[in-house]
């Protein structure tokens, strides 16, 4: 078992600004301080500790007491004992450390098929300043959710534009969807998307804006979303989005209507824990559409 050396701690730069206008022994004993309350958190004795770190009782005891130098390979061996950086023990901790320390042990308790969620409702609260994100409405939801005519009628309320994203890729490439989906492909429809709401959150202040019905499946795209826009859920059921986008003209539906019903109600089904993202959800089921903008609006008042 080895022990202590005499051999001076090199403090990292990073950390110089931190142990400024300490006392050598002042930092030694901070050090000390968080190697000893690491070590009770985890309800590991001093032995256990030694053991595990190959280090012996002498020295940690003197480690926890703030007494000697320190050795960096030494300090390492206790850091991966107590399951810590060495950088935890290194710096002291931000006057918040213990509402930090609590939000850690919760992150470490999501399962795992939870943590996208997390992810999007963080970046969604927490992205951008209320008050400015609020100025942009993103409406999403698939066809017939009634994106278009709630949307306009919205942005004339407000005096800002109305910006469909679908139309803003076609007129950046050149080409309608179906042919920028046989050109580019999916990726790159997708790429095109990104860059297109990433320029017209730069470049607008305040808009309502329709995006496509998938653009939720695209992780990344979705946070810049959520981070920078205040996003409006459009529900509807399967069968009153299959009923207006008939009534919009697109008989397509139609040509095979039980399996198209069906690969919508999948859709929707895979797509629900993601819509829910949203920062509000309008059911625009059975309602007209007064009733529907009414709703919309008051949900979006600044």
């Amino acid at each position: 078992m080895q022990h202590a050396t005499a051999a001076k701690l090199a403090v990292p730069p990073s950390l110089v600004d931190t142990a400024a206008g300490l006392t050598d022994q002042a930092f030694l004993r901070g050090v000390g301080s968080r190697v000893r309350e690491l070590r009770e958190r985890r309800g590991m004795t001093r032995k256990a500790i030694a053991r595990e770190a190959d280090v012996s009782e002498r020295y940690l005891g003197q480690l926890e007491a703030g007494d000697g130098n320190i050795s960096i390979v030494l300090l390492r061996r206790v850091a991966t004992a107590l399951n810590a950086k060495l950088i935890d023990l290194l710096e002291p901790e931000p006057s918040d450390g213990a509402e930090r320390r609590l939000l850690s042990r919760l992150l470490q308790q999501v399962p795992a098929h939870r943590v996208e969620e997390l992810v999007f409702r963080l970046v969604r609260d927490f992205g951008k300043e209320e008050g400015a994100r609020r100025k942009r409405i993103a409406l999403i939801g698939l066809r017939g959710a009634g994106k278009s005519t709630l949307g306009q009628r919205l942005s004339a309320e407000r005096k800002c534009a109305y910006v469909e994203l679908d139309r803003e890729i076609e007129r950046e490439s050149g080409l309608p969807l179906s042919e920028l989906f046989s050109f580019y492909g999916q990726s790159g429809y997708r790429r095109l998307e990104r860059g297109c709401l990433e320029r017209l959150i730069a470049e607008k202040s305040e808009m309502v804006m329709a995006v496509g019905g998938g653009l939720v499946a695209e992780t990344e795209t979705f946070q810049v979303l959520l981070a920078n826009c205040f996003t409006v859920w459009l529900k509807a059921t399967p069968e009153e989005h299959m009923a207006r986008v008939i009534a919009q003209g697109d008989l397509r539906p139609m040509a095979d209507n039980d399996a198209a019903m069906e690969d919508l109600k999948r859709i929707l089904t895979a797509r629900d824990p993601l819509y829910r993202m949203a920062d509000a959800v309008v059911d625009t089921s059975g309602l007209e559409v007064e009733q529907s903008f009414l709703a919309l609006r008051k949900l979006v008042a600044i």
